[in-house]
C-alpha cells in the first residue's frame, strides 16, 4: 500500500483525488476472497466525511470477505475517453486504500444510507428519499459498510497533465 506512484507527473493533487470520489456514482472494490483470490465486484457509493459509504445485503461473500480481511482498495474512474489514433486512452482514476468495516453506530448508519440514498436519487422528493431510507432502516435490510481510507492516490493520463 506505500508503492510510490512511478510516473508522479500524472499523480493527481488530494483534492482532484477527492474531487473525482465526490462526483463518482460507481467504483469497483477490491477484497481477500475466497481461498486466497481477489473478490472485485462493483458497487455504487457515496464519499461523505473522508469515507466511502456502501450498501450491502445483509449476508454474502462481501460480507465474509471483510469479516476475514478488513484490508480494502476502491477503484473509481472518473473519465476514460478512447483515442484510436493514438492507440489509448485519455483516463483519470483514483484509488482508496484503507479498512472495512460494518457501520454500528445508529446515527452514522442513517447518515451514511441517507447521503447514499441522495447520491443515487438526487432529483427525487425528499419525502420519497426519506421514505426508502425508514423502510431499510426499520426492516433492517441493508448494511453499511464504511471504508476508512488510509491512502489516496490518483492518476490521470499524460496527455491530460
Amino acid at each position: 500500500m506505500t508503492r510510490e506512484m512511478r510516473r508522479k507527473r500524472q499523480a493527481l493533487s488530494a483534492e482532484e483525488c477527492e474531487q473525482v470520489l465526490r462526483q463518482g456514482n460507481h467504483g469497483v472494490l477490491a477484497l481477500h476472497g475466497d481461498d486466497g483470490y481477489p473478490y472485485a465486484v462493483p458497487l455504487n457509493y457515496v464519499y461523505a466525511d473522508g469515507r466511502i459509504y456502501f450498501h450491502s445485503a445483509r449476508q454474502g461473500h462481501k460480507l465474509d470477505a471483510i469479516a476475514r480481511d478488513g484490508k480494502a482498495s476502491f477503484c473509481v474512474v472518473a473519465n476514460d475517453d478512447l483515442v484510436p489514433s493514438e492507440f489509448t486512452t485519455y483516463f483519470k482514476s483514483v484509488i482508496a486504500f484503507g479498512r472495512m468495516r460494518v457501520v454500528d453506530d445508529g446515527s452514522e448508519r442513517m447518515a451514511s444510507l441517507t447521503a447514499l440514498t441522495e447520491r443515487l436519487a438526487p432529483s427525487e422528493p425528499a419525502a420519497s428519499m426519506q421514505a426508502e431510507v425508514d423502510r431499510c432502516a426499520l426492516r433492517d435490510i441493508v448494511v453499511m459498510l464504511a471504508l476508512d481510507p488510509e491512502r489516496i492516490t490518483g492518476k490521470q493520463a499524460k496527455e491530460l497533465v
